[in-house]
């Protein structure tokens, strides 16, 4: 029976998908996966919740890849249904540091006076990756998917 309370932040917005733990705010356990959100998701809430109890997940609920976005929040959507916890949504921005996030092909999303647009980014460097801190995130109780059509 889990028994240790944590917080949660998943990014699915590309690859590799990261799931952070987090105790009194600070993280404690990082986990990564290279393989499909689909089958990579289960497998690692499954061990999670073996071991935790869980009373808030914070997401990366967009810009992305849209297949991630969609599973990860259907399946968050789920569990907090399912298990009564609290979901926070934030803009994938949060896990670049502000830096661009791989859209298709050349392009990229960047944030341009508080629009999300997409344009060829060259030279990226850009890295997702999880906070230390709980309170270095923004995020908020809207939790639908940021979808950002880019031109076609």
């Amino acid at each position: 029976m889990p028994s240790l309370p944590v917080d949660l932040v998943v990014v699915a917005l590309g690859t590799p998908l990261l799931v952070g733990v987090y105790e009194n705010g600070q993280l404690v356990e990082k986990i990564e996966s290279d393989k499909k959100t689909s089958d990579a998701l289960p497998k690692i809430f499954q061990d999670i919740l073996r071991r935790y109890e869980i009373e808030r997940i914070f997401f990366a609920r967009g810009p992305g890849s849209f297949m991630s976005i969609k599973l990860v929040y259907i399946f968050l959507q789920t569990l907090k249904i399912a298990r009564g916890f609290k979901l926070y949504g934030c803009e994938g921005f949060e896990f670049t540091q502000g830096g661009p996030i791989k859209a298709v092909g050349n392009l990229y999303f960047v944030k341009e006076n508080d629009a999300i647009v997409t344009k060829p980014v060259k030279n990226v460097q850009t890295k997702l990756d999880l906070p230390q801190s709980l309170e270095e995130l923004r995020c908020d109780e809207k939790t639908s998917p940021l979808y950002v059509i880019p031109a076609v």
